[in-house]
This record gives structure tokens, sequence and C-alpha cells, in this order.
């Protein structure tokens, strides 16, 4: 079957970012077949980092959030406010929550994350997560009513950046809390943990490291937050960032591996079935650039990289050419403004490094710094901390990154 000959459906369950570049990259794959795209918001897709930043900061309306999708999908069809409740992949169907049933030839899973929760007992009023256009604007309101008092459980990306900004927006009390020593600690390492720590602490963000929350306070909404090691801070917005959990439930009793996102191989296809593809952040693939471990990856760049690649391998599938493409092999980068400083990574920093030093600038002080990751003698990652010639140092290591040879296990 040829480009032109293609028929039947192709089906983008989750249509944010990750949806939408499948469903472009479909049609540069050949794909001249219907696509539908199922999403559970009723937005169309939209930028996602600006939420704990822009947005929060009243800067970014949300008509410069939307993506414009190209041309080529102007003949999609979209479902949106709508969510898949059941798949049925022996089937080739899959069940919304209206009862629809919409058959497909292939399947291009797209549904993305949703916040983890805290399960401490308290009132759950005044407690917010960042994840969607509602969440932000929601999020917004309350950082800016008078005097608020605000707690960031996680010290992550999203509870860093949030912080920042409501330390910008001239909330009276900012703190961090996490059950880790440093923020960023996880993702970056301790070099760069104590660098944000002195950074953001000479910004005016408070922290509570090496303890978790037992609980909140507040009789019809939170009024503080009862840490693990005995303290009680008082609080009238509670963000919470403690990571994020896979939307893959409507998948279950199909026998895939669910563990943690959904496990693909090389080509990302799901459970050995090759009409059936991942991407975004829900899917859990090992990269042919490092290892064969199979990782999920929250960047903004993997959206549009899987997207290419689970793309090509879906349409040769339906089309029956027999050519497979070469195993996914992307080079991981991401960046997060906090204040008046970005990180920006190149890389892979977080798989593995066994020897972590500092490429360029120092660690004391308020410079930028360049910080390299390298395993086995290797550099596997390049993360730097400042302003825009820190971003330049970091990118000058891409060529040393992307000559890593790349390995089949």
């Amino acid at each position: 079957m040829t480009a032109s000959e293609s028929t039947g459906r192709v089906l983008v369950v989750g249509a944010s970012m990750a949806g939408l570049r499948a469903a472009e990259q479909l049609r540069a794959a050949g794909w001249t077949g219907a696509i539908t795209l199922v999403g559970d918001e009723p937005h169309m897709p939209y930028n996602r980092p600006p939420l704990s930043k822009e947005v929060l900061a009243g800067t970014a309306p949300f008509a410069s959030l939307a993506f414009r999708p190209r041309p080529a999908v102007a003949d999609a069809t979209w479902l949106l406010g709508r969510r898949a409740v059941t798949a049925r992949l022996p089937e080739r169907t899959v069940v919304l929550d209206d009862g629809t049933s919409l058959s497909y030839d292939g399947l291009v899973v797209a549904t993305g994350m949703r916040p983890r929760r805290l399960t401490c007992p308290g009132p759950l009023p005044g407690r917010h997560t960042v994840r969607t256009l509602d969440d932000a604007q929601g999020l917004r309101e309350a950082l800016t009513r008078p005097g608020a008092r605000v707690v960031v459980v996680g010290a992550g990306f999203i509870g860093c950046e949030v912080a920042a900004t409501a330390v910008a927006l001239g909330v009276r009390e900012v703190t961090v809390v996490d059950p880790l020593p440093l923020p960023m600690t996880g993702p970056l390492g301790p070099l760069l943990g104590r660098a944000l720590l002195r950074r953001h602490e000479a910004r005016g963000v408070r922290f509570a490291l090496g303890t978790g929350v037992a609980g909140f306070t507040g009789e019809d909404r939170v009024t503080g937050v009862e840490l693990s090691d005995g303290r009680v801070l008082a609080a009238d917005v509670v963000v919470e960032s403690v990571g994020s959990v896979a939307n893959t439930e409507w998948l279950d009793g199909n026998g895939l591996d669910l563990t943690d996102g959904v496990r693909t191989d090389a080509l990302l296809r799901a459970g050995g079935r090759p009409e059936v593809v991942a991407v975004g952040d829900v899917a859990r693939f090992p990269n042919a650039r490092y290892d064969g471990v199979p990782r999920r990856v929250e960047h903004w760049s993997i959206p549009g990289d899987t997207a290419k690649q689970a793309a090509r391998t879906l349409v040769a599938h339906l089309h029956g050419t027999g050519e497979e493409p070469a195993p996914f092999a992307p080079l991981p980068t991401f960046w997060s403004d906090q204040h008046d400083f970005r990180l920006q990574s190149f890389g892979a920093p977080s798989y593995g490094a066994d020897d972590v030093r500092v490429l360029d600038g120092t660690p004391d002080g308020d410079g930028d710094l360049v910080v390299g990751y390298h395993r086995d003698g290797l550099l596997v990652g390049v993360v730097a901390l400042g302003g825009p010639g820190a971003a330049s140092a970091a990118a000058r290591h891409r060529p040393a990154l992307l000559a890593r040879p790349a390995v089949t296990a």
C-alpha cells in the first residue's frame, strides 16, 4: 500500500501537545486516512510550561498559549471534553465516557500525566496543583489575594517555578517543603541543588527541607501545614507539586506493562502490538543513545520527538512497507525559568552519572554556572544555570552529547 492509498482511521487518545504533534507527524509520514483526536480538556492543545510562570504572573493570556495546528491536520476530527474510559485492544476499539465506541486501525496513546495528590488528613479547599489552564487560573486568583501565605510542597521544577513566580507577585510569605535536603537534587544532584537553594533564598523564598507533610489544619479550608518534624507552617494557599501519575487506567486489562506509564519498545510500540504506539510523557521507552532502560521523560521536547518516531513506526505498519525506522535515540533537553535566571539542560544528567564537575563558572555566588555529567568517562549531560551566556556555553557541548555511540541493549 502506498501513502496515497491510506485507508481507515488512526485514533489519537490525548489532545494535548503530544497528540497534536502525533497527528501532524502522521501526515508528514504519509498517512492520508482519517485522524480522530480525543481529549478530556475542552481546550485545543496549548503550551503548558508558561502555566507555572507567565500565566500565574498574569502576563500570558490563553491566546498566546494555544498551538496553531499545521494545515495538514485541518481535516482531523477533534472530540474535546471527552475522556477515554476503556480500550479493547484485541477488538481495536476505545469507549468514551459518554458511551461512544470508536474503532481504529492505528492507535496513538497520548494521554499524558496528572498531578499526584497528597493523601494527608485535612481540608481540600485552598490546595492547588498546576497542570491545566484552569489549574493555573485558579491558583493565580489565590496568589493575588492580599496577605496570602503560600506553602509549596515539592522542590522540583514546578514547585521552584511557582515559588519564584509567587515572590515576584509580592506574596507575603513563600515556603517550599521537601523531604530531600536540597531543591531539585533528584534530577540535578547536590552541586546544582546547593546553588539553587542559595539563589532562591537570596530572592526571598524560604525552605523547610528534609521533612514531609503530615497533614493540613483548618476547618472549611487550609490554614496551615503540619510537617512531619512537628512544625506547623501558616498557609492560606498550598501548592502540591509532588510528582505525576500516568493516565493509563483506560488501558487496563489489555496485557500492557503500565507500571509507570506505557512501556514501549525502541520503536515506541506498546505491548508488542504494531498498531499501538505511545507518545509524550506517558511513554516509557528505552533510549538507544544511552542504555536499554525504559524511562518516562517529562521534558518539553519529548512530545515532538516521540511523535515523529511513533508516526513513522505506525505508518510503516499500516502501509505494510515492511521497513522499520531506526531505534529511538533522542537527545533530551529542558529549561526552567526561575526568578531572573534559567536552567538549561542538554542530554541526560539523571541517567546514572558517576562524575559531576564544573565546566564553567563557580558554584558560589550568583554568576553563570555550567555543570557536566559523565558516566563511564563519557559526557551524558550538561546543565547551565544563569543567563543567556550560560545557556550558550552549555549548547556548545551538544556535538559531544550527540556523538555518544548508540547502544542496542
